[in-house]
């Protein structure tokens, strides 16, 4: 995160509930990226919703611990178009993943993240497929224990390092982009309503 974003931060609270989905959002908001996680307060649940209503973008409630809300915010026909991939639809079956309808996947992820929150469960390697994470980093991760990277930024790179540092950097840059947005007073849920607005703000 730059100083230029941290001074934003301070500058408008982190408990704004636009900046907190700009903040740990800003790829998929920007369309580098199908989805994202954000946490934050279970009262503000309702108000991502809100935001995200009549938008591109949808959410899904994975959990809730201590008063905070892990929810995934995707969009829906990027996300079907990934799984369709057949060597990540192998290692789900791995993974106890049968049933690859919306509804099967969120159900089964959720239950393994919670069984994982409790420490009921080992870590649930399949949320990189959620997130959309390249399969050759997901795998190079399993395999080695999250240990051997070539680069750690938005996940563990083991692959094709110069390509993943070029995205990181456009990640990095649209979240500049939309913090400022929130933090200048425009409205995020109007952003992802408008989308030549959001096009032309991310370029």
């Amino acid at each position: 995160m730059s100083q230029e974003v941290l001074e934003m931060l301070q500058k408008i609270g982190l408990h704004n509930v636009e900046l907190q989905i700009a903040l740990q959002c800003a790829p998929l908001l920007a369309k580098l990226k199908i989805s994202n996680l954000l946490i934050l307060p279970v009262k503000d649940i309702m108000k991502v919703k809100q935001i995200l209503k009549y938008s591109d973008v949808d959410c899904e409630l994975i959990s809730v611990k201590g008063g905070k809300a892990t929810m995934l915010l995707y969009r829906l026909e990027e996300l079907e178009a990934y799984f369709q991939n057949k060597e990540i639809r192998i290692l789900m079956q791995f993974m106890g993943y049968t049933d690859f309808s919306k509804e099967a996947l969120f159900a089964r992820f959720q239950k393994h993240y919670v069984a994982y929150q409790q420490d009921d469960a080992q870590f649930p390697h399949e949320m990189g497929f959620f997130l959309g994470y390249p399969l050759e980093d997901v795998v190079g991760f399993i395999q080695n224990q999250g240990k051997n990277f070539l680069y750690t930024g938005y996940w563990k790179v083991y692959a094709d390092l110069q390509e993943k540092v070029a995205l990181f950097q456009k990640f990095d840059m649209a979240q500049k982009q939309l913090v400022q947005y929130v933090s200048d007073g425009g409205s995020l849920g109007e952003l992802l309503r408008n989308k030549e607005s959001l096009q032309k703000m991310i370029g």
